[in-house]
């Protein structure tokens, strides 16, 4: 019976030590308010476009009434389109599907060759 409870008593400590380990690793984990730190995880969320930027400002300097703005905007409006196709806005999203499928590549390969 003593070596019962003695055993008991043991796994609540490990129980005990683990959730205090992780309560303080939360904790840590909120004190991390760095702003460029967010910015960097936020871009890795959803990837901005700069190609979409350059047509809506192309857009603006056609419709603005000066002469000098309008071959500057069609301009920009052309660039803009070459590099949105050109660009590439993959997210970590897009990178994990990614690496699935080539890893599922690889394995449907190497099972043709074995």
């Amino acid at each position: 019976m003593v070596d019962h409870l003695k055993t008991h008593l043991e796994k609540l400590r490990k129980v005990s030590d683990s959730a205090k380990r992780r309560a303080s690793l939360y904790t840590d984990m909120a004190k991390f308010d760095g702003k460029p730190t967010a910015q960097s995880l936020r871009c890795t969320r959803r990837a901005s476009s700069p190609g979409k930027k350059m047509q809506k400002i192309g857009v603006a300097l056609v419709l603005a009434p000066e002469p000098v703005t309008t071959p500057i905007g069609i301009v920009l409006m052309a660039a803009g389109t070459i590099l949105e196709k050109k660009y590439n806005g993959a997210t970590i999203h897009d990178i994990g599907h990614e690496t699935k499928r080539t890893i599922s590549t690889i394995n449907d390969f190497k099972s043709t060759v074995m």
